[in-house]
């Protein structure tokens, strides 16, 4: 009986340090870990402000390069304020939904870092490409000359734009699309997320895993053909703008996940370095006591020994075990 009770008592000892860590236990702590990140996001932010204030570079527009700038101007489909909570809040919905669930603040700390990072970072990369290059929307000719009486040099034949000139500016910001990026920025870190969550490459050949990593980028391919329907950007733009910012997605996620190909795919590196933290704090106890010669932490070390074993491995599987359980 007493040995029952001194292993109940080891397990019960066990349970807390063994638990997901959550964000009243652990979340001052990974705020503070991470500061500096959060930092460098602030100041992606101000050079983002900064590129979008400046002046982009005004390419040569002469007369006879106005056959493919001559469509229509039309409204956006997809507004721009719409694009962020595409791409952006609402992977973070997703983000928290799966906190509930598990009570990982790791994992949600590290998605809503990471998501964070991949759209700034792709806002400063598109935007200083546009302004470096400066290419005419499709519909420039309308911006330059919103009569339609178009007006050139007479010796060079460089247009010579009578628009409105936030308009006429905003319309040498077509190489690369900016919407696409967004939106392939946050929605194919969500694909990556989902994919490690639903263990989607666990070779059991479910075809409705794939089909829910890749909904988040066919909305994100919607949003960029709207972009050439509308005519503010040449297909080129826009095939651009998605190339970059699969690659920038790609690396941020990685960043703080492991690939979803790999057994530990549903947690981020951090939640495998805190398990390992309390693996050796709890080992360095245990041996510590059992070194005093007390009978009784003889005891209570194989009792914890047991369940501190089981948690850890509850905690190393339970992206393929219980994620995998998740409805679709």
């Amino acid at each position: 009986m007493e040995m029952q009770a001194l292993s109940s008592a080891a397990a019960g000892t066990c349970a807390p340090v063994c638990a997901f860590p959550t964000i009243r236990s652990h979340g001052v702590r990974v705020l503070r870990s991470h500061a500096y990140d959060w930092l460098a996001l602030l100041l992606l932010l101000a050079v983002e402000g900064l590129l979008n204030a400046i002046e982009p570079f005004h390419r040569f527009v002469g007369a006879g390069m106005m056959t493919d700038l001559r469509y229509p101007m039309k409204t956006n489909t997809v507004p721009a304020w719409a694009v962020p909570i595409v791409a952006v809040i609402g992977p973070m919905i997703i983000f928290t939904v799966v906190y509930i669930r598990r009570r990982n603040v790791y994992d949600l700390h590290h998605a809503v870092l990471g998501i964070l990072f991949s759209v700034l970072i792709t806002g400063v990369l598109t935007d200083a490409i546009k302004d470096a290059v400066g290419r005419p929307r499709p519909d420039f000719f309308w911006r330059c000359f919103p009569d339609g009486i178009p007006v050139y040099d007479n010796v060079t034949t460089e247009v010579i734009c009578n628009g409105i000139a936030s308009v006429i500016k905003e319309g040498d910001k077509s190489f690369p699309s900016g919407h696409t990026s967004w939106s392939f920025a946050g929605l194919g870190f969500l694909s990556w997320y989902l994919a490690g969550k639903i263990t989607v490459f666990d070779r059991r050949g479910h075809v409705a895993k794939l089909c829910v990593v890749i909904l988040p980028l066919l909305i994100a391919a919607m949003v960029a053909i709207s972009r050439v329907d509308d005519y503010w950007h040449h297909w080129q733009d826009v095939c651009a703008g998605g190339i970059l910012v699969v690659v920038v997605a790609s690396v941020c996620y990685l960043q703080f996940f492991p690939p979803p190909s790999d057994e530990k795919g549903s947690w981020p590196h951090a939640h495998f370095r805190y398990v390992t933290e309390r693996e050796d704090v709890n080992r360095t106890r245990r041996v510590a006591e059992v070194s005093n010669g007390d009978s009784r932490a003889v005891i209570l070390s194989q009792g914890e020994t047991e369940a501190n074993t089981c948690r850890t491995l509850d905690a190393m599987e339970a992206g393929t075990q219980e994620m995998s359980n998740i409805p679709m």
